[in-house]
């Protein structure tokens, strides 16, 4: 929005810092004069000489110690107006430093440099909690936009691949006429169905980020016996066990997102585990102030700092694959983006013995 340009808020400042000083000299001049019109006598006697106190024929009236009075308060003024304007422009100019750096971090962010820091040096005060809160946004902002572009190159390369089949299957078809139309179909619709599950794992991800969902009361044990029963012939293909226990842990949320939530953790659970004889355990817990959901699956020993890379995006356990049941490598993403929406923790951690545990922790309300 244009607006007209106005004095800055240095000059308004000096003119503050002067005018309060010339006020202040007013006051402390009005307190003269009152004095000389009210204890000051109409004749005063002047003195003679230094040491002699007889009183001399000269009497100077209140008129004459005025008119000798006025000129000097004149001056006094005239130098409150001049050290005000300058003492108030040099110690508005001190006082505005800070705000100068963290306007140019401001433009410099504008300008999409994310990367540069005010780093306010100093003790603590108003400009410095400024200076940090900002420093702070200008680090998750530099974080989000990084994970940002990730995930966009990362959604684009996996869009592209069941793309690149359809083409090379439609190619190879179109070069061998002889070729049986059942063996293309076939091959066609495991890629389009793979490519269906990834804009809709993207699109659960979009609403989830907003938030676009209703609330309603929700028993998370409930949900993850639903979870537990829809999956439970993936889980006996795999020889997965699946072991569910807890108690009635109500709260508040989205049944349908909670339920994705649960099942994303099983389907992991389930698909990364021994390759025989595994074991999934379900467990909910509820408390105080917060329902806790805890998903542990046997598998492979793995290292915590493999496990804190686990949420990104189109990470699939040590390396990015491709099967019949990696999924599209937005999981444990889309739980996250799902705790997140619910103002919950979402805490993964190696077992010692091998596998994952995964804590979820939600607000009961």
């Amino acid at each position: 929005m244009a607006r007209k340009p106005g004095p800055s808020v240095r000059l308004k400042l000096t003119f503050s810092y002067a005018g309060f000083l010339m006020l202040a000299g007013a006051l402390l001049l009005s307190v003269v004069v009152v004095f000389l019109l009210r204890y000051v006598p109409d004749r005063v006697p002047m003195l003679g000489l230094p040491g002699d106190f007889r009183p001399s024929r000269n009497y100077p009236s209140r008129p004459d110690l005025w008119r000798a009075f006025a000129p000097r308060a004149a001056e006094a003024m005239g130098f409150l107006l001049v050290f005000g304007l300058v003492g108030g422009w040099i110690l508005s100019g001190r006082m505005l430093a800070p705000l100068n750096q963290i306007t140019r971090a401001t433009r410099l962010a504008g300008d999409g440099s994310l990367s540069h820091r005010i780093a306010l040096e100093g003790r603590t005060d108003e400009f410095r909690e400024l200076a940090d809160a900002f420093d702070t946004m200008l680090r998750r902002l530099e974080a989000q936009v990084a994970e940002q572009r990730r995930f966009a190159a990362n959604a684009s390369h996996e869009l592209r691949t069941p793309l690149a089949v359809t083409q090379t299957l439609l190619e190879v078809a179109k070069g061998d006429p002889d070729r049986g139309d059942d063996e293309l179909l076939e091959r066609l619709q495991h890629v389009n169905t793979r490519a269906i599950d990834l804009t809709e794992a993207l699109l659960l991800l979009t609403r989830t980020d907003q938030r676009a969902f209703a609330k309603q009361s929700v028993d998370l044990s409930l949900v993850a016996e639903e979870a537990t029963e829809t999956l439970l012939p993936l889980a006996e293909r795999h020889g997965v066990t699946i072991e569910t226990g807890g108690e009635v842990s109500a709260l508040v949320g989205s049944h349908a997102l909670l339920l994705q939530m649960t099942t994303n953790l099983l389907h992991n659970a389930i698909v990364h585990n021994l390759p025989e004889k595994g074991a999934v355990t379900v467990t909910t817990r509820p408390g105080r102030e917060t329902v806790e959901l805890t998903v542990e699956n046997t598998g492979e020993p793995l290292t915590p700092q493999l496990v804190s890379t686990l949420v990104e995006p189109f990470q699939r356990g040590t390396a990015r694959i491709s099967s019949d049941h990696a999924g599209v490598g937005l999981g444990l993403a889309i739980v996250s983006s799902i705790v997140a929406a619910h103002d919950g923790t979402l805490t993964l951690a190696p077992r010692e013995a091998g596998g994952l545990r995964v804590t979820v922790r939600l607000p009961t309300t």
